[in-house]
């Protein structure tokens, strides 16, 4: 089973990467609209505290399973907010 805190921390690191990443885009795109690339970072905030409240949860039955599935979350919805900063 993966250790609560590093799950934390997997969900800090990927989702403040893609953050970094839509600010390194406006720096880099000043002459472009900008309303898109906040609403990837609004969505990317929105989804963590989302696998944090899943994290932080005590009446889970199977542990192990829980876990796996906030991990599998983690990596298809930051996938989904890569993917929206590809096409900006």
């Amino acid at each position: 089973m993966a250790n609560v805190r590093n799950l934390k921390k997997d969900i800090n690191y990927v989702l403040g990467d893609i953050i970094e990443a839509v600010y390194i885009w406006e720096l880099t795109n000043p002459e472009k609209d900008n309303k898109e690339a906040e609403k990837i970072i609004d969505d990317a905030i929105k989804t963590f505290d989302e696998l944090i409240v899943k994290v932080n949860a005590k009446d889970v039955d199977n542990k192990k399973q829980h876990f796996k599935t906030i991990t599998a979350e983690l990596e298809t919805k930051g996938r989904a907010l890569i993917d929206r900063i590809n096409k900006l």
